[in-house]
C-alpha cells in the first residue's frame, strides 16, 4: 500500500533516528494490520520514522526507530536479544548515494513495497523522493521486516531488518 502522508516533510537527519523497544503505540500517520500465520503485526509510519507491534500467543514485541525527543539509545547497527521467549535480532545501515542514484533507488523500492500485500510505504508532499516504506514476511517461524527511510536532503537511506521469533533448542 502506498500513500501520502498527510504531513509537511521536514529536514529531519538519519543521524537523528534512535531505536527503541517496548514503547507505546505512537501516534501514527498510516497503518497496516496484518496477520501472517497466527502473528498479528501492526505497521506504523510516524512520519521520517517507523514502529511495529507484534503479538503471536502470549508474546508482544514493540520497536520504535524514529527521531526520539530525549532518547539515549541511537540507532544501532546490529542488535541480538531475548525477548521472552522470543530471539530478536534487529540490524541497519546507512546508505550514502548521489543524486541520480538515490532517485533511482527510491522508485525501485517504492515500487517494491506499494503493491506487496504486506507492504506499507508513504512518501511525502513536496518531495518525491522522500519516504518511509516497511515490508513484512513470515519465513520458517521467524516474522521479518524490512525498513526503508528515504533523506534526498542528504543522499541518505536508512535501511533496516528485523527478524523475531521462538527461540528454538540447540540440536543435540
Amino acid at each position: 500500500m502506498l500513500t501520502t502522508l498527510k504531513t509537511s516533510y521536514t529536514d529531519t537527519r538519519a543521524a537523528d533516528l534512535a531505536w527503541a523497544l517496548g514503547r507505546e503505540p505512537l501516534p501514527a500517520l498510516a497503518v497496516l494490520d496484518l496477520e501472517l500465520t497466527g502473528a498479528k503485526l501492526q505497521l506504523r509510519l510516524l512520519g521520517a520514522s517507523h514502529q511495529v507491534l507484534l503479538e503471536e500467543e502470549e508474546h508482544r514485541c514493540s520497536e520504535t526507530v524514529a527521531c526520539m525527543p530525549g532518547s539515549s539509545t541511537p540507532l544501532p547497527l546490529g542488535v541480538s536479544k531475548r525477548i521472552g521467549g522470543w530471539e530478536y535480532e534487529f540490524a541497519a545501515r546507512v546508505e550514502k548515494l548521489n543524486h541520480g542514484s538515490f532517485a533511482g533507488r527510491a522508485q525501485e523500492l517504492l515500487a517494491l513495497v506499494a503493491d506487496h500485500p504486506n507492504g506499507l510505504a508513504g512518501t511525502f508532499p513536496g518531495s518525491p523522493h522522500a519516504f518511509t516504506a516497511m515490508l513484512a514476511q513470515r519465513h520458517e517461524g521467524q516474522v521479518r521486516w524490512r525498513t526503508w527511510h528515504a533523506y534526498p536532503q542528504e543522499g541518505q537511506l536508512v535501511a533496516t531488518r528485523t527478524q523475531i521469533g521462538v527461540r528454538m533448542p540447540a540440536p543435540l
